[in-house]
């Protein structure tokens, strides 16, 4: 009784691998996509690089078949023959586009058939040999090929007119710099243009005032020997400006509409705090840029530069001063302040008396420096 149980099982077994393989050419034939198939030929008159047996054929993009056969062409060295096997619905007429097609930047590349007209008939096999259809000259470049075709006609382009682009760019810059040279004038004759179209009349260019750095300070502590740079100054963007600010006491700010600093603020203070150092025979002083490897290094923080607008205008200037040496340890810090009698509407007097308390408080802030050092 067991031996036959097992002869049953076996059997059982069998017939199950049957039934599975019978099933699984089912599926292949009919789910799996190997249905009934029609066989072509593609004539095409370049090379098909990275055409292979088992290549996809598409239509108007939908996978169709497979390439099944790659051969050169016996009538002519640059053409090659591939045979297709494309699903027997598949509608291939006689205007039906044969190319070649990747799939992606680096794909396999794949047959491309595309579009036809309903009217026109499908192609039909002659002499006993499948239907045939003969592919575009330019669809069976590959995209590199291409793309040095297109480089090297440009290439002969600039290698054609290589004296002329010359030529064309030195004009182009002889131009341009002229147009810089002269720039002042083109601005005048914008301005003039305006003018006799009606515009605005022309507004004359601001009084420009500048800061003065002082000259000599008596009692002087001894000029030490080392490096100092003087770092580029902080301030809130409202001071960061070449206006000549007028503060109300309620807070309103205000400015001389026709007269500016020279320079920004913060360049101002830089350039005319480096001078004050030089003034008085501290020469080992430069900007950050000149002297990347100083011993010290002085940080300015602008607080107040303005003209307060009372009862008695005054001008009022005010610095925070920090010494740094190079390994990063703060030295000293101080606020330095001065006020002047101003002016809230003599753009002159305003300016000079911030010039004058500026000066009050660098002549705080050098002897200061020195002495920290």
């Amino acid at each position: 009784m067991e031996t036959n149980a097992r002869y049953t099982l076996i059997g059982l077994f069998t017939l199950a691998v049957i039934g599975a393989g019978f099933a699984f050419v089912y599926w292949l034939n009919n789910i799996g996509g190997i249905g009934e198939r029609t066989t072509y030929r593609i004539q095409f008159t370049e090379g098909v690089s990275g055409l292979r047996p088992g290549s996809s054929v598409l239509f108007n993009g939908m996978r169709v078949g497979e390439v099944t056969d790659l051969r050169l062409s016996s009538d002519s060295p640059r053409g090659v023959t591939a045979t297709v096997a494309i699903a027997r619905d598949t509608p291939i007429r006689t205007d039906t586009l044969v190319g070649i097609e990747t799939q992606g930047l680096m794909g396999t590349p794949a047959i491309s058939l595309r579009g036809g007209n309903p009217t026109s008939p499908a192609v039909t096999a002659s002499a006993g040999a499948p239907p045939t259809l003969t592919a575009d000259p330019a669809a069976s470049q590959d995209t590199l090929q291409a793309a040095r075709t297109v480089l090297g006609r440009v290439d002969d382009i600039l290698k054609d007119n290589a004296e002329p682009l010359r030529t064309t760019i030195a004009n182009l810059k002889t131009f341009t710099d002229a147009l810089a040279r002269n720039s002042d004038k083109v601005d005048g004759i914008i301005e003039g243009v305006d003018r006799m179209l009606g515009g605005s009349p022309a507004k004359a260019p601001p009084v420009l005032f500048d800061l003065t750095a002082i000259r000599t300070l008596p009692n002087l502590p001894r000029i030490p020997d080392v490096q100092m740079t003087i770092a580029d100054p902080t301030t809130v963007v409202s001071l960061d400006t070449q206006r000549i600010m007028i503060v109300a006491p309620d807070g309103g700010t205000a400015s001389f509409p026709d007269a500016q600093w020279a320079d920004s603020l913060t360049k101002l203070f830089q350039a005319r705090i480096l001078q004050s150092f030089e003034n008085v025979d501290f020469k080992r002083v430069s900007r950050p840029f000149d002297m990347p490897a100083a011993d010290f290094q002085l940080h300015i923080d602008i607080r107040t530069f303005r003209i307060l607008n009372s009862d008695k205008p005054t001008a009022e200037v005010a610095f925070g001063a920090k010494l740094v040496s190079n390994d990063g340890k703060v030295l000293d810090t101080r606020i330095f302040s001065a006020n002047a009698p101003g002016s809230a509407t003599d753009v002159k007097q305003a300016a000079a008396a911030l010039n004058k308390a500026f000066d009050q408080a660098v002549s705080e802030l050098v002897p200061w420096a020195l002495s920290a050092i």
